[in-house]
């Protein structure tokens, strides 16, 4: 694949959004925008797009790297100055430029503020609309991430033993998937145990895994930045609970619904009401208090939001890749969650996620 074609296209459909933003240029900061944008993975450098140039600005450290992955840019080198940002900016002869609202700190700009000649525009959102639908290698890379997260999720019984801690299953999970090939974690991995899967975020910690408890983990790995997002639940011990086997059938019933429902052109809202509003029939509104799920791609959540605080006429596109991940948690007893990976078609949601889901994966007998 032509990566230099690629980005190419993104600065082109950049640069025919600079009179919508009525800017003479754009100045991206974020590093996700700016790697998905030039191909740069360095920590430190601007981006700045005019309607005819194109300059990516960093210091010494990645000078080099930035000329090997961003051929599409003209490098300026960056020392972090205010002097540095005038000249860079006298060099594009621009005078409205935009900036990343989202990224750009009250100190940065102050700093911006000090530049001769040059006045800013606050853009609420640049790239990140741009960065909602895949291509069709960003689906391939992602696939590749999600077939690592598959296989070691499917380890989680052999992995994972009664007496050891939270963190300690964590560890060993994110050592596995970087055996298999995953550049970095997507996501610090979460293990929840007992009551504490109860808590949709939790950290690992020392709990010890004990027969009889409700068990969550959550992790994905990354491939060339691009990450992947998995949950599954379990029950530790020979056979699960009736009250647990009711919650599980619960989640999965609402997970399900959503694949087979879920269409393009849906309100994002809709989507979320397909999985809520079973798991709120069922008596369980203050058990599911987090959106349905959220796009996926360099960064772990991205647009869309699959959730009642979607913007109103929000709808599900084609082409990006979203998690449907619903859940049930009770205070100070535990949770469930069931997560996969989504890509939305012309037809409806392809699971990316291929780790059974069923509730014979409940049985722990190898703990």
């Amino acid at each position: 694949m032509d990566y230099n074609s690629i980005h190419q296209q993104r600065i082109t459909a950049v640069r025919q959004k600079l009179s919508e933003w009525e800017v003479e240029a754009v100045l991206i900061t974020s590093p996700t925008n700016r790697r998905w944008l030039s191909g740069f993975t360095g920590s430190n450098g601007q981006l700045l797009i005019t309607a005819d140039q194109a300059l990516i600005a960093t210091d010494f450290r990645y000078f080099t790297q930035a000329a090997n992955e961003a051929a599409d840019f003209t490098l300026f080198k960056h020392q972090r100055t205010l002097a540095d940002t005038q000249a860079l900016l006298q060099q594009a002869a621009v005078a409205r430029v935009g900036v990343e609202a989202q990224h750009v700190t009250l100190a940065q700009m102050d700093d911006l503020n000090q530049v001769d000649d040059v006045s800013w525009v606050s853009l609420p959102t640049t790239l990140e609309p741009m960065r909602m639908v895949k291509t069709a290698v960003e689906v391939e890379t992602i696939q590749k991430a999600a077939v690592i997260t598959d296989a070691v999720m499917a380890q989680v019984p052999r992995l994972a033993q009664i007496g050891m801690s939270e963190a300690e299953v964590a560890w060993q999970l994110e050592k596995a998937m970087r055996q298999a090939g995953a550049g970095a974690l997507a996501f610090d991995v979460i293990v929840a145990s007992g009551p504490n899967s109860g808590l949709p975020h939790h950290h690992p910690g020392s709990r010890r895994l004990q027969a009889g408890d409700a068990l969550i983990v959550d992790m994905g790995a990354q491939v060339d930045g691009y990450k992947s997002d998995l949950t599954r639940s379990f029950f530790i011990g020979e056979k699960a609970t009736a009250h647990y086997f009711e919650l599980y059938h619960l989640v999965l019933k609402a997970h399900t619904a959503v694949f087979q429902q879920a269409k393009p052109g849906m309100r994002l809202k809709k989507v979320d009401s397909l999985a809520r509003d079973i798991i709120h029939g069922a008596g369980h509104a203050e058990h599911f208090g987090h959106g349905l799920g959220h796009g996926l791609g360099l960064d772990i959540h991205e647009d869309p939001l699959l959730s009642v605080r979607a913007p109103e006429g929000a709808t599900l596109e084609v082409g990006t890749v979203v998690t449907i991940e619903p859940g049930c948690y009770i205070p100070n007893w535990g949770g469930i969650r069931i997560e996969d990976l989504a890509l939305v078609t012309a037809d409806g949601l392809i699971s990316l996620s291929h780790c059974p889901k069923q509730p014979n994966i409940l049985d722990m007998t190898g703990f």
